[in-house]
């Protein structure tokens, strides 16, 4: 991986992250390399309700989503994203044909992924929510 100097993310874009992962090592060591990457990472939850409320309450630029948490789905996020016009990606161990309807027009990455992979999602989904917005 990229140190913070020679970080992969442009300065321009150095988006604020929610963070929704259901295991807690996995969301921590998530979080501590995105902010390496150059992210601020606004929020981290395990469960929908806080997910809901950090949306509401914190807002983002992007999110990045596990579809399942410890067994409850997490579509009722992606649905209050989608409705707010935030992009979000799924990072999920199920591949894209097993996810529900409400992930379908997230950016997808599979798990286990490499940073790298998921910082240049993040790149992509960024700079296309810029050009939408200019």
């Amino acid at each position: 991986m990229n140190g913070p100097d020679d970080s992969p993310v442009d300065g321009s874009l150095r988006g604020r992250v929610l963070i929704v992962e259901d295991e807690p090592l996995v969301a921590e060591n998530l979080r501590i390399l995105l902010v390496e990457c150059g992210f601020e990472v606004v929020g981290m939850s395990t469960r929908v309700d806080i997910a809901l409320r950090l949306i509401e309450d914190v807002g983002c630029d992007v999110a990045i989503v596990d579809a399942n948490l410890a067994g409850v789905s997490a579509a009722p996020i992606a649905e209050a994203l989608s409705q707010r016009q935030l992009p979000f990606i799924v990072l999920s161990g199920y591949t894209r044909a097993q996810l529900a309807d409400q992930f379908l027009g997230a950016t997808y990455v599979q798990k286990p992924y490499r940073i790298e992979q998921l910082v240049e999602q993040l790149n992509t989904v960024l700079l296309r929510r810029a050009a939408a917005t200019d």
